[in-house]
């Protein structure tokens, strides 16, 4: 485990490190390539055995028979009326699929996948003792990570592209999160203590989760910590773009994604909102958002990134006025929001989206 404590700065809650005094410029080091993320919220799960990428694929929302070692996707597990339950970005390096998950959702993904062997050539396992995650630009994290055949063991986020099987909701180009270039690296114990130790020489750059998230979030990238309620469907957040494969067999609570992208629309959508950053204050997830006084929805990730300010994703009805300025309830009164588009009102396969620009950088209610 890395002990990020050790270096200078280090504000850590819960076990997790938050940032190292400066989130803001811990935020332009990771977006230029110079500084890693201990990303203490991901959990590490491990499937071995013959049958781990059909029994997967079988499973959940990808496409995963085919699925070549050193190749980046990622899966969701849905319920039985297609809400997202569980999420996992996916590596596999020809003998193990690693699935690196949100530390909150760890226990009970192993749990369920324990359950589903049945009699396959299987086994899933908690990982974490072996390996935590370090996240930032893929050339930046592969140096501490752990290798396989001389292939070091990186997740390539696909976010924003759109994946084989995939559909793209989002019309706006360029996307926001096309520039991202994200990846995420298994660390072994004594590379994790490299890391630190060159941290606490200045030889090496840490940033925190604040940090991390904030570009997360500034990239319309959905997130299972964040964005998953209970009662999400993939549609509702962009996911059919990199998590969903529309062509595969079934799986549990296909019928109801095939349902929603063909003959429907979802209920909800993801929305980007550029807040009024005259306070400091950012809402709390779950924060109320509201169209002249009604509410429309919810905060489901907010953050202060260092170029678009005061930032935030929302989930709202279909019917919401977006764009358009709505307010978000605060600790400090109510939040004047502009809204942007990320899933639009009629998203869905018969869908005729033009491309919109994006808006102007601090669009926001001023």
């Amino acid at each position: 485990m890395i002990d990020p404590a050790r270096v200078p700065g280090a504000v850590i809650e819960g076990g997790v490190l938050q940032h190292l005094g400066s989130p803001l410029g811990e935020q332009r080091a990771l977006a230029g390539g110079r500084a890693v993320a201990v990303l203490g919220d991901r959990r590490v799960l491990a499937v071995t055995g013959e049958d781990r990428l059909s029994w997967l694929d079988s499973l959940t929302s990808q496409a995963l028979r085919t699925l070549e070692p050193g190749v980046s996707t990622e899966l969701l597990v849905l319920d039985p009326q297609g809400r997202v339950e569980h999420a996992a970005a996916v590596l596999d390096d020809g003998e193990t699929t690693w699935l690196l998950v949100d530390a909150g959702d760890a226990d009970a993904l192993l749990t369920w996948l324990q359950r589903m062997r049945f009699r396959l050539r299987v086994a899933p396992r908690d990982a974490g003792d072996e390996y935590t995650v370090v996240g930032g630009a893929p050339d930046a994290v592969a140096p501490w990570a752990a290798s396989v055949d001389g292939r070091p063991l990186v997740w390539r986020d696909p976010w924003p592209d759109v994946a084989v099987g995939g559909w793209a909701y989002a019309a706006t180009d360029p996307h926001p999160g096309g520039q991202r270039g994200w990846g995420e690296a298994l660390v072994t114990s004594d590379r994790a203590d490299a890391l630190v130790e060159a941290a606490a020489r200045g030889e090496a750059a840490l940033a925190g989760v604040i940090a991390a998230d904030a570009l997360r979030v500034s990239a319309w990238r959905p997130r299972w910590a964040a964005e998953v309620d209970g009662r999400l469907l993939p549609h509702e957040a962009d996911w059919l773009r990199t998590a969903v494969h529309l062509d595969k067999g079934c799986y549990r609570g296909q019928e109801t994604v095939a349902k929603v992208h063909n003959l429907g629309h979802p209920p909800r959508r993801l929305v980007s909102l550029h807040l009024d950053g005259s306070d400091s204050v950012l809402p709390d997830r779950g924060a109320a958002v509201r169209a002249g006084g009604d509410v429309v929805g919810e905060i489901t990730s907010a953050a202060l990134h260092f170029e678009d300010g005061p930032i935030a994703l929302a989930l709202v009805k279909r019917s919401a006025p977006v764009p358009g300025t709505l307010t978000v309830d605060s600790s400090a009164g109510d939040i004047a929001a502009a809204a942007e588009t990320i899933v639009p009102p009629d998203a869905g396969r018969t869908a005729a989206v033009p491309r919109m620009p994006r808006l102007g950088r601090r669009t926001a209610a001023g």
